[in-house]
């Protein structure tokens, strides 16, 4: 019986997030209700509350999953190669690239972070740190091998950040750039950024 109501459960949920993704893209975090969620969902209002305690619940766990996903993203381009510049143009490409494909997601993963409660921001908070630091790691590591000529290695690691995170704020699909345009063009661009030689 349990393996039936669980993927049900697990399915309803999945649905909500991605309804709650496309509102909050649409109005904002501010300007949606629940009513337009479960709306969205083709549920009752009710049926937002069975599965997550409030419309802030659902943004918190947007948020943790693509927070997520993006240090994942960035542990496991840093961890592909020892040479910092290989690493540092994968860790570029793949964050681009990753915000190109999931733009909606991202924007709402990033730039809706003041609504979430001081708890949920704290941990976000926390996240985003190690995602800095993994950046800031790999760009000392440039520099104390030769490979990076910077003079700020913590400016250079938020500049490089800055440069996929930005993406989710003016990408649209059907634009002049592919995904890939854009992931080869960052890469190129970081590597600048940090004086590779």
């Amino acid at each position: 019986m349990t393996e039936t109501i669980e993927p049900r459960g697990d399915a309803t949920r999945a649905r909500l997030l991605e309804a709650a993704i496309d509102a909050f893209a649409e109005k904002g975090f501010n300007g949606t209700t629940t009513r337009d969620i479960a709306s969205a969902a083709g549920m009752s209002p009710a049926a937002v509350y069975v599965h997550h305690k409030s419309k802030e619940e659902l943004l918190y766990v947007i948020s943790r999953a693509g927070h997520e996903q993006s240090l994942e993203l960035v542990r496991a381009a840093i961890r592909s190669t020892e040479d910092p510049t290989l690493a540092l143009r994968t860790v570029i490409h793949d964050f681009a690239a990753h915000h190109v494909r999931g733009h909606t997601r991202a924007r709402i993963v990033n730039y809706e972070l003041s609504a979430l409660t001081p708890e949920h921001y704290a941990e976000i908070r926390g996240l985003r740190r190690q995602i800095d630091q993994e950046i800031r790691d790999l760009v000392e590591r440039g520099v104390a091998t030769g490979a990076f000529d910077v003079p700020d290695t913590r400016m250079a690691a938020v500049a490089l950040l800055s440069l996929g995170i930005d993406i989710a704020r003016w990408y649209r699909d059907g634009g002049d750039w592919s995904p890939e345009d854009i992931a080869e063009g960052y890469a190129n661009m970081a590597l600048r950024i940090v004086g590779a030689r």
